[in-house]
């Protein structure tokens, strides 16, 4: 009986989630008055309506300047790293425990090729 409550609970999110998808995507399958976004950086900047003007601070001859494009580089890597599901401590030490299991059994491994070799070359052309 627990057990079935259980698998009730971890499925209770899913389909909350799939409601809100539904409900989200019934309400506004046809307003044409906001632009669909279709992927692109993380940025709080809001798209331009056709007749506005840019908010961009920009020279005279149409680029940005050496400092805008370092703030703007500094801007994507912060959104960027908004993005990134980061890994809680336990996941953290898991990953690291593999990691390093992983390394040690290919350590041994090339560590006994790498005496066989020797053994054999020294067998085979003498002292």
């Amino acid at each position: 009986m627990a057990e079935k409550n259980r698998r009730d609970d971890e499925f209770a999110d899913d389909r909350l989630d799939d409601e809100a998808f539904d409900d989200a995507v019934d309400d506004d399958a046809t307003d044409e008055d906001e632009p669909v976004s279709r992927g692109g950086t993380a940025t709080r900047s809001r798209v331009a309506k056709a007749g506005e003007k840019s908010e961009t601070k920009r020279t005279e001859t149409g680029r940005v300047g050496f400092f805008g494009r370092i703030a703007r580089f500094f801007r994507e890597v912060v959104a960027e790293l908004r993005k990134v599901i980061w890994p809680t401590r336990k996941e953290l030490l898991t990953y690291t425990a593999v990691v390093v299991v992983f390394v040690a059994f290919m350590l041994a491994i090339v560590g006994l090729l790498d005496l066989g070799f020797a053994k054999g070359v020294l067998a085979v052309f003498g002292n």
